[in-house]
C-alpha cells in the first residue's frame, strides 16, 4: 500500500493500519530537519546527537511544499508524500485535533471546530458544556497566535529533531527488526480479534450453565465488539501523550484481568461486565498497532508491511470459533475458551515487555530532549511533544464533536459510512448464521462449524494476494503518470466496485445453496467469496476516505469507526431470529438485496465525488483528473 494505505486494524474494531496516516504526518511534523541556522553548540555524547540543527515547524513544511511541486516523477513518489503539499499548519502533538475516536493522531489544525455544532450535528448546547468547547477553541486560537509568533522569529535552535540516519529514528532501525515488530503488531490484533468471536463455539454451554437466552449468549459477542467504540477514544490521545509502549503495557495488563475474570464468572452480570471491559482494553491493539508501523516504515516501503498486517483482523474472528468449537466438541469446560485467551494475552504481554520499544517519534524526542537537558545542563532544550497543550477541555471537545460534524455534513462520507457499516455488521452475523447452516442443516458439530470460517479467511488472503501484485501497483503507476497532482479519489473506487458485487454474489449463493441436499463445500467456497468482498471493500473505502479529507482524515474516520463498531455489535443480536423466522435462504437473500441497493454507490461517487468534494468544506483534495 501507499502512504494512504489503510489500517484494516479492523474488520474488526478500530483499524489499526488507518491510524498509519496521521502518525506518520505527526512524525514529519516534530522531527524532519529543518533549514539551517546558527545553534548552540554542545558536547553531550550520543544524548547530544541530532541536536545541532534548529527545528522549525513552519519553514520546513513550506520548503517540502515547494520541492514537491518540483520533483519529477522519477524522483520519490509524489504520492506517499501529497500530505504535505496540503497540509499547511503543521501540528506539533497536540492532542486538540483529530482521530481521537481511532486512536490517531491529529493531521492538521487547518479546520477550526464549528462553534454552533453540537455533538451530532445539531444546535451547540448552552452553559457548562458550551463553555468548555469555547474554552477548548480559545486555547487552540491562543496557541496559533504562539504558533505565528514562533514564525516570525524564525527556527528555533532549541528545539530537538531527529538527524538524518539518527539510529534513535524508528524508521532507521534495521529491516529485520522493523518486520519482527510488524509481527508483533500484527499478532497483537490477531489477539484482540480472536477474543471477538471466540464465545460463538461455546453458546450452547455458557446457555446450560448461566441459564439464559440466546439472545443474552450473543450479548457475550456484542458488548466486546461494542467496547471498541469506546476503547479508541482513550488509547488514541493517551499515547499520542505517553507513547505506544506504555499504552500497550497498561492495556494488556488489564485486558488479561478481564479474561480472567470472565473464566471465573459465577452470574450473568460479571461475565457481561469482564466481556465489555475486555472490549475496551482489547482496542488498545486496534489503534495503536497500525500506527506503530507508521513509526516505524516511510510511506514507500510500508505497502507489504500493511497488506500483510491488514489478514490479521480477517484471521481472528476464523479463528475464534474453531478454539471454541473444539473445547465443546470433546467436553472441556467452557471456562477454558478464557483461560486460552488468559495465557494468549498474557503471552503478547510478555513479548510486549521484552521486545516492543518506543516507536512514537515525538515521544523519543522528549526523551532526547530530556537526555540533552542533564548532560550539558542547559535547560533550554525542548522537544514539541512537551510544548503541547494537553489539557484535557480542548482534547473532549474535539474527540466528541468533530467526527460527528463531519459525517453529518459530507454526504460521501456519510454514504461510504453506511456502506462499510453494513458489511461490517454482515461479518459478525456470519457468526450466528453459520450455525444454521452447517450444523441445523448439514449436522456439523461445532468443530466442524468453526472450520467452515477457514473459507472467509482464505477469502481474505485472496485478496490480500490480489491487492500486493495488481491493484496497489496499478494505482502507484497512476500516481507517478498524474504527478506532481495527487490522484483522484475516485481511482481508489475501482475495487469496492467489483467487491461490492462480489459480495452480492456471495449472499445469494451463499443463502442458495444452503439445503442439506446440496453439498457443504458450495456455502464454504461462498464464505470465501464473502471474505474477499469484504476485505476489498475495507481497502478501497478506508483508502478513499484518507485520499478526500487528508489532513481531516483522522476525524472523518473516527466517526465511520464508531458507527461501523455499533453496527458489528447490533447486527449479531437480531441475526439468529432472522434466520428462524425467514429460513436461511431467504434470510441470506435480505442481506443480498440489501448489499445490492447499496453495491452502485461508489460508481455513484466516481462519477459525482469530484463535483462533491469542489463543494465540500473538508476536503482540501480538488484535483479532478
Amino acid at each position: 500500500m501507499s502512504t494512504n494505505a489503510l489500517d484494516l486494524g479492523a474488520p474488526i474494531g478500530g483499524h489499526p493500519v488507518l491510524n498509519a496516516v496521521s502518525a506518520e504526518q505527526q512524525q514529519r511534523d516534530v522531527s524532519e530537519t529543518g533549514s539551517e541556522s546558527p545553534t548552540p553548540t554542545i558536547a553531550a555524547g550520543n544524548g547530544a546527537q541530532g541536536a545541532q540543527k534548529p527545528f522549525n515547524e513552519k519553514s520546513e513544511l513550506h520548503h517540502d511544499h515547494h520541492h514537491h511541486h518540483h520533483r519529477s516523477p522519477s524522483q520519490k513518489s509524489h504520492y506517499s508524500d501529497r500530505h504535505d503539499q496540503y497540509t499547511e499548519k503543521p501540528h506539533t502533538g497536540t492532542a486538540s485535533d483529530g482521530v481521537k475516536g481511532v486512536g490517531m493522531v491529529p493531521i492538521s489544525r487547518q479546520s477550526s471546530t464549528p462553534p454552533a455544532v453540537g455533538l451530532f450535528g445539531g444546535v451547540a448546547p448552552t452553559g457548562p458544556d458550551a463553555e468548555e468547547g469555547l474554552r477548548a477553541m480559545r486555547s487552540r486560537e491562543e496557541e496559533d497566535e504562539r504558533d505565528a509568533e514562533r514564525e516570525e522569529k524564525g527556527p528555533d535552535p532549541w528545539a530537538v529533531k531527529f538527524e538524518p540516519g539518527e539510529k534513535i529514528n524508528p524508521k532507521n532501525w534495521g529491516v529485520t527488526y522493523r518486520w519482527g515488530l510488524t509481527g508483533i503488531a500484527g499478532l497483537l490484533v490477531l489477539n484482540s480479534t480472536f477474543a471477538s468471536s471466540s464465545p460463538s463455539g461455546i453458546v450452547q454451554d455458557m446457555e446450560a450453565y448461566f441459564g439464559f437466552s440466546q439472545e443474552v449468549a450473543t450479548l457475550t459477542i456484542a458488548l466486546f465488539v461494542a467496547g471498541y467504540c469506546i476503547g479508541p477514544i482513550l488509547w488514541g490521545p493517551l499515547s499520542e501523550s505517553y507513547g505506544r509502549r506504555p499504552i500497550f503495557i497498561l492495556s494488556f495488563v488489564v485486558y488479561t484481568g478481564m479474561q480472567v475474570g470472565c473464566a471465573l464468572s459465577k452470574n450473568t452480570a460479571s461475565i457481561l461486565i469482564f466481556r465489555l471491559l475486555g472490549g475496551i482494553f482489547a482496542s488498545a491493539p486496534l489503534t495503536n498497532s497500525g500506527a506503530m508501523l507508521a513509526d516505524i516504515w516511510d510511506g514507500d516501503h510500508r505497502g507489504q508491511a500493511m497488506s500483510l498486517f491488514a489478514l490479521a483482523p480477517f484471521a481472528g474472528p476464523s479463528i475464534g470459533p474453531i478454539v471454541a468449537g473444539a473445547i465443546s466438541v470433546t467436553g472441556t469446560n467452557w471456562r477454558w475458551v478464557f483461560w486460552i485467551l488468559t495465557i494468549f494475552a498474557g503471552v503478547c504481554l510478555a513479548i510486549i515487555v521484552v521486545f516492543v520499544p518506543e516507536t512514537y517519534a515525538p515521544k523519543i524526542l522528549a526523551t532526547k530532549a530530556k537526555k540533552l537537558r542533564k548532560d550539558t545542563q542547559e535547560e533550554r532544550w525542548y522537544a514539541p511533544l512537551e510544548r503541547a497543550d494537553h489539557r484535557w477541555q480542548a482534547r473532549l471537545y474535539d474527540i466528541l464533536a468533530k467526527p460527528f460534524v463531519i459525517l453529518a455534513l459530507e454526504p460521501m462520507l456519510l454514504a461510504v459510512t453506511m456502506y462499510m457499516s453494513f458489511v461490517y455488521g454482515v461479518v459478525y452475523l456470519l457468526f450466528e448464521a453459520y450455525p444454521f447452516v452447517f450444523v441445523y442443516n448439514h449436522g456439523f458439530n461445532a468443530l466442524q462449524n468453526g472450520l467452515c470460517f477457514l473459507g472467509f479467511f482464505t477469502g481474505g488472503v485472496i485478496c490480500v494476494v490480489l491487492f500486493m501484485t495488481i491493484i496497489e501497483p496499478r494505482f502507484q503507476r497512476y500516481a507517478k503518470r498524474v504527478a506532481p497532482l495527487p490522484p483522484a479519489p475516485e481511482k481508489r473506487l475501482e475495487l469496492c466496485v467489483i467487491s461490492g458485487w462480489s459480495l452480492v454474489i456471495a449472499m445469494f449463493w451463499f443463502g442458495w445453496t444452503s439445503y442439506s441436499s446440496i453439498h457443504w463445500i458450495s456455502p464454504v467456497i461462498a464464505g470465501g467469496l464473502i471474505g474477499i468482498g469484504t476485505l476489498g471493500m475495507f481497502v478501497s473505502l478506508f483508502n478513499y476516505i484518507i485520499d478526500v479529507y487528508l489532513w481531516s482524515a483522522a476525524s472523518a474516520l473516527a466517526g465511520a469507526t464508531i458507527v461501523r463498531s455499533l453496527f458489528g455489535a447490533a447486527f449479531p443480536l437480531f441475526a439468529s431470529q432472522m434466520y428462524e423466522k425467514l429460513g436461511t435462504q431467504w434470510a441470506s437473500s435480505l442481506l443480498g438485496f440489501l448489499a445490492l441497493v447499496m453495491a452502485p454507490i461508489p460508481i455513484v461517487l466516481m462519477i459525482y465525488g469530484p463535483k462533491l468534494r469542489a463543494r465540500s468544506k473538508f476536503s482540501p483534495n480538488k484535483v479532478v483528473h
